[in-house]
């Protein structure tokens, strides 16, 4: 399917009421080399370098776009999604398996760079995708410490994996060096990510309402303010979707199926299942909701879950409201 096609069924979709001027929707399909962009006015493709230079010649191409929907890959997408948020374009950052479960609803089964840009316009014409937010250079500096922190976490532990069952004297010290240099790079980076917080004012008042809840550390209020800049300006419905600590329907007919969370943010979920085990030990007011599910027959893992969400939406009323701990309702009736 070409792109004028794939325009004309997309736009047969939509509203039957014109306005005075059609939104301009753009698709960018991000590689490593080049980006392919398409808009939904023209049915050109044009196909730039992805590089900072070029980049910014392409900003005043996309000056008059009414929703910019640019493809997550890898990382690769940064420089051209800083570019235009530095810029205040409307752009909104798309995860790959969203825009291909997109394409097969409009029958498409080919894939290429110029039919993915194409397929991203009936994205941002259909799905309507939240904007991107402007991070500040803190803040982006603080989310590659911090994945760094976690890649280092991922080898500790496949290395000392591979220590339990390694018994030749030679390559059991191997691996303990490796070990050792890993122990004091993960030190050195939480060092730095302490200082970077300590040293601005936002990220170090949210810092200070988050890690005032009990079972909150530096690990989970550092992966917190890195990754999930919405926390405080959603619903708590909306956070823990975002997440993905919410469950959803599965029901078709008369069949009723098992709720489930799916989806959501894999590695703040991970640091935030670490936080909620320990909020359920040490926290008066997740203890008591753990406690109260596991009577009501609850398995151990939805108790889990449920303490998740339960605690991420306290954080997410805390720095919306910017109030700590001890000033929640819901705390004080304890007291």
């Amino acid at each position: 399917m070409n792109k004028k096609k794939l325009n004309a069924q997309s736009k047969k979709q939509t509203s039957k009421k014109q306005t005075d001027k059609e939104p301009v929707f753009v698709g960018i399909d991000v590689a490593k080399d080049k980006l392919d962009l398409a808009r939904s006015d023209t049915d050109e493709l044009i196909t730039i370098a992805n590089t900072a230079e070029a980049i910014a010649s392409m900003i005043e191409w996309l000056a008059d776009a009414t929703l910019i929907v640019i493809e997550a890959t890898g990382g690769y997408e940064r420089t051209a999604l800083d570019a235009m948020l530095d810029a205040n374009l409307p752009v909104a950052l798309a995860q790959p398996a969203h825009v291909r479960h997109m394409a097969k609803a409009l029958g498409i089964l080919a894939k290429t760079d110029a039919i993915d840009a194409c397929v991203l316009i009936a994205y941002a014409r259909h799905a309507q995708p939240r904007l991107a937010n402007k991070r500040s250079k803190n803040r982006v500096e603080l989310e590659a410490l911090v994945t760094c922190r976690r890649q280092l976490i991922k080898s500790r532990t496949e290395q000392r994996n591979r220590l339990g069952v390694t018994r030749a004297a030679s390559a059991r010290a191997a691996i303990e060096a490796v070990l050792a240099t890993i122990d004091e790079q993960v030190a050195e980076l939480d060092e730095q990510i302490n200082q970077l917080i300590s040293s601005d004012d936002d990220l170090n008042g949210s810092d200070q309402i988050i890690r005032s809840a009990p079972g909150v550390g530096p690990v989970l209020s550092a992966t917190l303010l890195a990754g999930l800049v919405e926390l405080g300006s959603l619903t708590g419905k909306q956070i823990s979707a975002l997440v993905g600590v919410a469950p959803f329907n599965r029901d078709s007919g008369r069949m009723r199926g098992k709720r489930a969370i799916r989806g959501g943010r894999p590695d703040i979920r991970s640091t935030l299942y670490m936080a909620a085990v320990t909020a359920i030990r040490c926290n008066p007011v997740i203890a008591g909701f753990a406690a109260r599910l596991r009577a009501a027959g609850k398995p151990g893992k939805v108790v889990i879950v449920a303490a998740m969400r339960k605690l991420l939406t306290i954080l997410n009323a805390m720095l919306r409201e910017r109030i700590e701990w001890s000033q929640l309702k819901i705390v004080q009736n304890l007291t």
